[in-house]
């Protein structure tokens, strides 16, 4: 994941799964209870040194794309 921005130039944590975008990058376990944990101690800025707050919601949308599908 780095820093980055959405259409509306307001900054986010972007997922970088192929860690080739620019910047400081850091490394969440792509599961639902390390995101819950990153954002409950709002480890986001501190790891990307960044000082502004940042929206995760691009990063929590991709990983709820990475989990598996079950069938109900």
């Amino acid at each position: 994941m780095t820093a980055g921005s959405d259409a509306d130039g307001r900054p986010v944590v972007v997922p970088d799964p192929t860690a080739t975008r620019a910047g400081r990058g850091a490394h969440l376990h792509p599961t639902s209870a390390c995101y819950d944990l990153a954002v409950r101690r709002r480890a986001f800025g501190r790891a990307l040194r960044v000082t502004t707050a940042l929206d995760s919601a691009p990063l929590a949308a991709y990983l709820v794309s990475l989990a598996p599908v079950t069938d109900r």
